[in-house]
């Protein structure tokens, strides 16, 4: 290992040397605890004395014929006394509430998706629709609250799933290891163990390798602010703070757990390290980077200031993992207005790749929650984030913080009958389509969920067997797959070009239109967001010789009240529409 760069936080190889590396032969088990007074390896219900290694603050034992799967942990003796902690490096754990770590090798699974991985891209000119999923409560067996398909099973209900519904990418909660199934994987243990919960690293790999040979992205949720407090993880690791600050004040999130200390070399390698592990170790095509506005500003809040030394962190180790994982992402989910998040770093920008858009999300779900008399005067609430959208690569998310804590699922957020309430969802939907930026659906947005998120329970696939709800999980694998497989609604995302309001003036009738362009192609989004049917809507598509209607959220077949489709007409360039009340459309403009 690079002793100068580990302490000067420039590597992203540390797990290499550090943690537990097996030979058939021999093991060799290495932790880092700078204030410690001793430390000896628990090892088979043995204690064997490790030495120190390099400068005295590293500690070695090599341990001849240890088997795989053989648990571990270290007992660190400091002015606190001795203290038994799981290691920071080790690659597999035990299943909670069980906390030792476990030999593995890093070696013994061999990747069938390297054609996958030499075309892989960031995806911007691309479309990117990310169904994001909670591993072990998309499918449960037996519907058992304490039990998990394990990964490569859950692979072989996944993939098919995606496929029929029309999403390319998952992006999962957090896999590190965790000791509370209620913190979704966000308070942290393992940085370096993918959870036991649903089986081994094998079988992980197994899973993004399948995915891959089926054209479908893996992205992380990774956590690099804060980590769990439990005593046997990385808290007091060596007796006093290492991983994190020494002061309270800032030493604590407001999710009680402890922030890293992001000025530290030694934890900026230790993150980097992790982030890198999971990019080229398992595959992952990219990693959703979780509460970067804790990073930015001093515990989030802009009146604490900027903390420079978390800026600096960031910026190296997004653009170094740029380097080392060609066609990788990297997502920031940040709610402040911190400029420059997608710039590059030679900009003067952080370096992600996509920044989640939250205001759009707040002012899109806003809008919809409220009665028809009073949508007039929110009407612009739809068109504002336009106004700042060029500012930043935006990725569009309804994920899964808006389906819990009592905020209802989606669709019960709406107004509205239960009918009206799946009709305006699925216009919601369609203005998510149509709007530039990525997208993120948390899972179960697909079925028209109405009960919020449980880590405990399946998802309500029995809301099928009702024919609103199959109808609307219809029209969503429609509105999916057309999104997929037309340019015009992401081909141009960031480009000022592939966007137009062909009217946003509208405001007592709640009335908008969207135009999409790409090089070949045009596309309208026609929506009617009232209660009142709109009669001999006009709409002038100057240069536009033929319209082709895609998808008629007032169909039939998806639930709605129109039995064909010929609700509108096309003379000498001018639009006529009939228009439903909470009523989308999408069509193709020929020129």
């Amino acid at each position: 290992m690079d002793f100068h760069g580990f302490y000067t936080g420039q590597i992203f190889d540390a797990y290499e040397w550090m943690g537990a590396h097996y030979t058939e032969k021999e093991t060799t088990f290495r932790t880092f605890a700078p204030q410690a007074k001793n430390v000896e390896l628990l090892l088979a219900g043995k204690m064997i004395p490790m030495k120190k290694a390099y400068n005295g603050q590293f500690y070695e034992a090599v341990v001849e014929n240890v088997p795989l799967g053989a648990e571990y942990e270290y007992r660190i003796y400091s002015g606190m006394g001795a203290v038994d902690h799981c290691d920071p490096y080790g690659f597999f754990m035990q299943k909670r509430p069980q906390h030792k770590s476990i030999v593995q090798c890093l070696d013994d699974y061999k990747f069938g998706d390297s054609c996958w991985m030499k075309k892989r891209s960031a995806m911007k000119n691309k479309p990117l629709n990310i169904y994001e999923l909670h591993a072990g409560s998309f499918r449960k067996p037996g519907g058992e609250a304490d039990a998990w398909y394990t990964y490569d099973q859950l692979g072989e209900l996944l993939i098919p799933y995606m496929k029929e519904n029309g999403y390319n990418y998952v992006e999962f909660l957090p896999l590190c290891e965790h000791p509370s199934d209620e913190s979704w994987g966000y308070q942290t243990t393992g940085y370096f163990a993918p959870t036991s919960r649903y089986g081994t690293p094998q079988q992980l790999k197994k899973l993004i390798d399948m995915l891959h040979k089926n054209d479908i992205g893996a992205i992380l949720d990774f956590v690099p602010v804060h980590f769990a407090m439990d005593e046997y993880g990385l808290s007091k690791y060596d007796g006093a703070a290492l991983y994190e600050y020494p002061s309270n004040d800032v030493g604590m999130s407001e999710w009680g757990s402890c922030n890293f200390m992001h000025s530290r070399g030694e934890v900026r390698s230790f993150l980097q390290s992790s982030a890198n592990f999971w990019l080229s170790e398992f595959h992952f095509d990219g990693l959703r980077m979780d509460a970067i506005s804790r990073i930015i500003f001093w515990q989030g809040d802009e009146r604490r200031g900027v903390n420079g030394n978390a800026l600096d962190f960031v910026k190296t180790m997004n653009s170094r993992l740029k380097e080392m994982n060609p066609g990788c992402m990297l997502i920031a989910e940040d709610s402040t207005s911190f400029p420059n998040i997608t710039h590059g770093i030679k900009e003067g920008g952080l370096g992600f790749d996509y920044k989640w858009d939250l205001g759009w999300m707040h002012d899109t779900l806003s809008l919809f929650e409220l009665p028809p008399e009073k949508r007039p005067e929110n009407y612009h609430k739809l068109t504002f984030s336009m106004m700042y959208f060029g500012d930043e690569n935006y990725l569009l998310p309804l994920s899964h913080d808006e389906v819990v804590h009592e905020k209802g699922t989606i669709v019960n957020k709406i107004f509205g009958t239960p009918e009206e309430k799946l009709s305006q969802a699925k216009a919601l939907y369609m203005y998510m389509a149509v709007h530039p930026g990525k997208k993120l659906s948390f899972m179960g947005n697909e079925l028209g969920h109405l009960r919020e998120w449980s880590e405990k329970r399946e998802l309500d696939f029995y809301l099928l067997d009702d024919d609103l709800h199959r109808q609307f999980n219809e029209y969503m694998k429609k509105l999916n797959k057309l999104y997929l497989e037309n340019a015009p609604l992401y081909e141009y995302d960031y480009e000022s070009i592939g966007f137009r309001w062909a009217d946003c003036d509208q405001q007592e009738k709640m009335i908008y239109a969207i135009e999409r362009k790409s090089r070949h192609k045009k596309m309208l989004a026609v929506f009617n967001l009232g209660s009142e049917y709109q009669s001999g809507y006009k709409l002038e598509l100057e240069g536009v010789k033929a319209i082709k209607l895609l998808l008629n959220s007032n169909s039939e077949s998806f639930g709605g009240n129109a039995a064909a489709d010929d609700f509108f007409s096309l003379e000498n360039g001018m639009f006529t529409a009939e228009l439903a009340p909470y009523s989308s459309a999408l069509f193709e403009l020929e020129q």
